[in-house]
């Protein structure tokens, strides 16, 4: 009788969400699911986060089946496998009328700073005392708000965009043409965009999703080789031309919970650790089997663009993309011109100046499609340096330390969700915020500050192991999709194995659908 009452207490309390995106709007119908009565914050007029000002000719980057909400499949009406960006967008909003989540929004409020005020404690609040026990707690200043618990759901891959730092008298400033990120780029509408590139010859620096779409939009508005559009690539990647190499779903083989035995996982045990071990020759075969095929439908070797690093690193790194059709046809004919392992150091009159070569990229604009500061983005969010310090490390060279990639166990009161990333975030998302609603009907409680640190630790010594580069910091847990969700069924009382049958449990792909009810 006591839970039960201290439930129905903890609903009266007062539940904040920064962020109308898809996380966002999840973590508000979960709540609501439980009896809360949650207020979202979002920066701008409308939902859906990333997906409401993009690139034109933008697509799903996963499978339909993957990347759908548990509740509320896709409408018979969408038979691509990966949509464009209107129909993702509506499918989104179709989302929020059914659940009637809209009604708990506040558009056009953006949440500039947090602040936390510490209740009766004495001392640093931490996740264990102030939210396992009945002790006093504090509260969140958000806005003109005073509230009980902060999910934050602001996304990495908005607002903040990542600049280049050049030397002084060699940025952008000692460029006679224009220089502009492709965040400037992705909120023009398509005839603004169109008439922006038109007639120009434009440089590209950055090699993933944004960089080739607009390369493609470039060489098809400038069509010819007389303005070839110019990609400068730092780091090769194995960008995908499909989801299915060789025939076979990548799911096969990346998403089930028989080729996560391959993996060295955190807190394993011997017997897995050693079964990993053994089974390090097929882990091996199946990054292969990939490079393979990607090598040939792409022909990397003819281009040199073949990475240095394995398919399995790559999609450890959450920094894979799904080739535009028709890219690498582009730059046999000369409208894309790509410019390989080569780093833009600075600018001159005529363009940009790379790295060991003296003269520049000549052009008219350089779009920067650079990535986005999401860690900066998400630490300036709070007031305290000690947060600060706690979500970005003293040197901002750390992951993100999430417990479940949901809580930071030294920051009370407080959830972040869609920052860790995967292959299919919206998948991710859900399940982790049903974890959270659970969390907070009071249906489990978390472990001690120790113990979740300890966990941190584990999964951040597995990131490091499997991603390349500084990639680990994305936090990416898309080989151990099926690992990561048993841990949160596991918390929440539910049994991790969802399917049926041993075939179908082994070696079946896991997806959204697996975690209905």
């Amino acid at each position: 009788m006591a839970d039960f009452n201290e439930r129905e207490n903890r609903k009266k309390e007062v539940v904040a969400i920064i962020g109308a995106g898809i996380s966002g709007l999840l973590a508000c119908k979960y709540c609501l699911s439980k009896g809360f009565d949650p207020i979202v914050f979002e920066s701008e007029s409308s939902i859906g986060g990333v997906w409401t000002k993009t690139i034109g000719s933008t697509k799903l980057q996963t499978p339909k089946p993957f990347y759908q909400f548990s509740d509320f499949p896709w409408p018979n009406s969408v038979t691509e496998m990966f949509p464009d960006h209107q129909t993702v967008l509506e499918y989104i909003e179709s989302y929020a009328r059914h659940f009637d989540l809209v009604r708990c929004i506040q558009f056009n409020s953006k949440v500039l700073s947090l602040s936390y005020e510490d209740g009766k404690l004495s001392g640093d609040v931490v996740w264990g005392e102030a939210f396992n026990t009945n002790c006093s707690k504090g509260k969140w200043n958000i806005n003109v708000y005073q509230v009980d618990f902060v999910i934050v759901c602001v996304g990495r891959f908005s607002q903040v965009p990542n600049i280049p730092e050049f030397p002084p008298k060699k940025g952008a400033e000692a460029f006679e043409g224009q220089v502009i990120h492709s965040m400037e780029y992705s909120n023009m509408d398509p005839e603004t965009a169109a008439n922006f590139v038109k007639g120009k010859h434009v440089a590209i620096v950055g090699f993933q999703k944004s960089g080739m779409d607009i390369a493609m939009e470039c060489s098809t508005i400038n069509a010819g080789t007389e303005r070839p559009c110019t990609v400068v690539i730092r780091t090769p990647h194995w960008n995908l031309p499909d989801f299915f190499p060789w025939g076979l779903n990548l799911g096969y083989l990346y998403l089930t919970r028989s080729s996560e035995l391959t993996v060295h996982k955190p807190g394993e045990g011997l017997v897995l650790s050693l079964l990993a071990t053994t089974l390090s020759p097929l882990r091996w075969a199946l990054s292969k089997f990939v490079e393979i095929y990607v090598r040939r439908k792409h022909r990397l070797a003819k281009h040199g663009m073949v990475p240095d690093h394995s398919f399995l690193n790559e999609f450890s790194s959450c920094s894979l993309s799904i080739v535009p059709e028709g890219f690498y046809d582009r730059v046999e004919e000369g409208s894309i011109k790509l410019v390989k392992r080569a780093e833009c150091v600075g600018f001159s009159k005529e363009g940009m100046m790379l790295k060991g070569q003296i003269e520049p990229i000549k052009s008219d604009l350089v779009i920067l499609a650079t990535g986005f500061k999401g860690i900066d983005k998400l630490k300036h969010i709070f007031e305290s340096k000690k947060y600060q310090e706690f979500i970005a490390g003293l040197d901002d060279s750390a992951a993100v330390p999430l417990y479940r990639e949901c809580i930071h166990p030294r920051i009370p009161q407080l959830a972040i969700i869609g920052f860790s990333e995967s292959i299919t975030n919206l998948y991710t998302s859900e399940i982790r915020c049903r974890w959270l609603a659970e969390l907070l009907d009071g249906k489990f409680k978390v472990p001690s500050i120790k113990v979740m640190e300890k966990d941190i630790a584990e999964w951040d010594k597995y990131k490091k192991r499997y991603s390349y580069n500084k990639y680990y910091r994305n936090s990416c847990i898309a080989a151990l999709h099926v690992w990561h969700n048993d841990q949160l069924c596991k918390d929440m009382g539910w049994n991790p194995k969802r399917k049926k049958g041993f075939w179908a449990e082994w070696f079946q792909p896991y997806g959204p659908m697996d975690y209905r009810g």
